[in-house]
This record gives structure tokens, C-alpha cells and sequence, in this order.
């Protein structure tokens, strides 16, 4: 069901950047898509473990047990999340000089008048 929830916020993300013509949302519909493609990467990597893998000096036969997660993928996704976030602010810098020439942000209007 949670797989179901995460590809749903994928399609939504990808649905709203082909059929948005407004740019800022089009902005918002990919930061949608990406954060559902995180949340599936975490998805996945949580199926090996919860805890984390930091264990005592004095192991115990519970220590075996237990199913440690994999530090890595979250290194990952921590990377991911910070470049996400400057590429979102880069798109929106970009946005902004836009909109001093055209208020609407419609792609469509951007291109009919900066065509040659």
C-alpha cells in the first residue's frame, strides 16, 4: 500500500510537469516527482533494517538478531535531498528573471514571443 502512495506521488509529479503550462508549477510538479523518488529509495532501503548500526563495546546474542540498516543509501539520499533543494532554488532565480518580462509564466507565451 505504501509503495502504492509513493508511485502515485511519482505519476502525480510527472503528470503535472507535461501537462502544467505555467512554469513555477511546473517547478512544484518536479519537486513533487522528486521527493516521491526519494521517499521510494528509502522505501526500498528501509526493507533490510530500521535500526541503526551502531552496537555496544559488549555484544549480547540480541545484537545478532537485530537487522541494522545500511548507512550508505541514506548518505545518498541526505546528497540527493541538498542538490534537489539548489536546483530548485536555481530554477526559481530563473523563474524570477522571467517574470519581469512575462508575468503569466506561460511557456507557451515565453516561446511565441522570444522566437525569432
Amino acid at each position: 500500500m505504501l509503495e502504492a502512495c509513493v508511485f502515485a506521488t511519482i505519476l502525480f509529479g510527472f503528470f503535472g510537469i507535461i501537462f502544467k503550462q505555467n512554469l513555477l508549477m511546473k517547478i512544484v510538479s518536479m519537486d513533487v516527482m522528486s521527493t516521491g523518488v526519494i521517499a521510494y529509495y528509502v522505501l526500498i532501503a528501509s526493507r533490510e533494517g530500521l535500526f541503526t548500526p551502531i552496537t555496544s563495546s559488549t555484544p549480547t546474542a540480541t545484537d545478532t538478531a537485530i537487522a541494522y540498516a545500511d548507512p550508505v543509501p541514506q548518505a545518498v539520499i541526505l546528497t540527493a535531498i541538498v542538490i534537489g533543494f539548489s536546483i530548485q532554488a536555481l530554477m526559481l532565480v530563473g523563474t524570477m528573471k522571467l517574470s519581469r518580462d512575462n508575468p503569466a509564466l506561460d511557456y507557451r507565451q515565453i516561446e511565441k514571443d522570444n522566437t525569432p
